[in-house]
Order: structure tokens, then C-alpha cells, then sequence
């Protein structure tokens, strides 16, 4: 028998917390992982209380055609990665390992080129988190080190959009 990897693992762990997701548009879910234990999980969907918009059968951001990546303060969820970081003390993630994956509602398609939003981002370079393992197919992901996003802050060159 031929064991899946741990990164594999874990992001077959993102992709079943996705499931959770109430987004028209897209389903993210994240793994927070440290020394090989879950620390915590997340997955896109209204803040506790508020309807989702899955409820509402609107997604605000398609409505207006906002781009992937921008505008998300008009979006209705919280990101998956953000939910995981709210779920998680502080000191379990730093040093901790983050796997993300997002599929399309529309087909069921990965995400193409998925990444963390700016505002995600910078939640988990204070997370203290060190590595996002995002995948790509069912078994190919992209390692990014968070570092990099400290060393290459697209912000700066006013960059929108992923």
C-alpha cells in the first residue's frame, strides 16, 4: 500500500474543510498544522450570525463584477485562512504551516493560480505562521515561504489582484 504524503495529507484535510464554504463563487478551506497536529481549521463564510451567501443566493462581488483579489471589503465572508487564524492561539502557529486549497463552485476546478488574499496575507505574516502549501491538483501544490511575502511586499507597487 502506498501511503499519501504529509502535504498531500493535509491538503486533502484543506479540501474536505472546504466543503464547509457557503461562497457562490468559490470554495477555500485552510489547515493550520504544527508539528504534525492540526492546530486549526477554516473555510469561507459569513461572520457567526449573519446569513451566508449561499442563503441569500447572491454573491455581491459577482453581482458588481469585481476581479478575483479585489474589493473585499464588499465580500460578505471571512476567508478561510483569516477563520483558521481565529480559531488558533498564537503561540501554536508561530512556526506553524498553513495548507490552502480552493475550488471553483462553477465546475468544481482547483483554483487556478490560488493564493492568499493581501489581506490574508499580511493576517498570516502576524500569525506567525512560516510556510502555505497551496494546491495546484489533486497532487502538485506550490510551498510559499511566508518571508517572501515580507521580502517582496507587492503593496508597495500597488498590486492588486493575485
Amino acid at each position: 500500500m502506498e501511503r499519501r504524503d504529509k502535504q498531500n495529507y493535509y491538503l486533502d484535510l484543506a479540501e474536505m474543510v472546504s466543503q464547509r464554504g457557503t461562497c457562490l463563487r468559490r470554495l477555500y478551506g485552510a489547515v493550520i498544522v504544527k508539528n504534525d497536529e492540526v492546530i486549526a481549521t477554516g473555510y469561507v463564510g459569513a461572520p457567526r450570525g449573519r446569513k451566508n451567501c449561499s442563503d441569500l443566493k447572491v454573491c455581491i462581488r459577482q453581482k458588481l463584477k469585481i476581479p478575483r483579489g479585489e474589493r473585499y471589503e464588499m465580500c460578505r465572508s471571512v476567508h478561510a485562512e483569516a477563520n483558521a487564524i481565529i480559531s488558533a492561539p498564537r503561540d501554536k502557529m508561530i512556526g506553524s504551516s498553513l495548507y490552502l486549497v480552493g475550488r471553483e463552485v462553477s465546475d468544481g476546478s482547483y483554483v487556478k493560480n490560488a493564493s492568499s488574499c493581501s489581506m490574508c496575507k499580511r493576517m498570516i505574516i502576524n500569525a506567525g505562521i512560516s510556510t502555505v502549501y497551496i494546491r495546484d491538483t489533486k497532487d502538485n501544490y506550490r510551498v510559499v515561504r511566508v518571508q517572501d511575502w515580507v521580502d517582496n511586499d507587492e503593496s508597495l507597487e500597488g498590486v492588486t489582484g493575485y
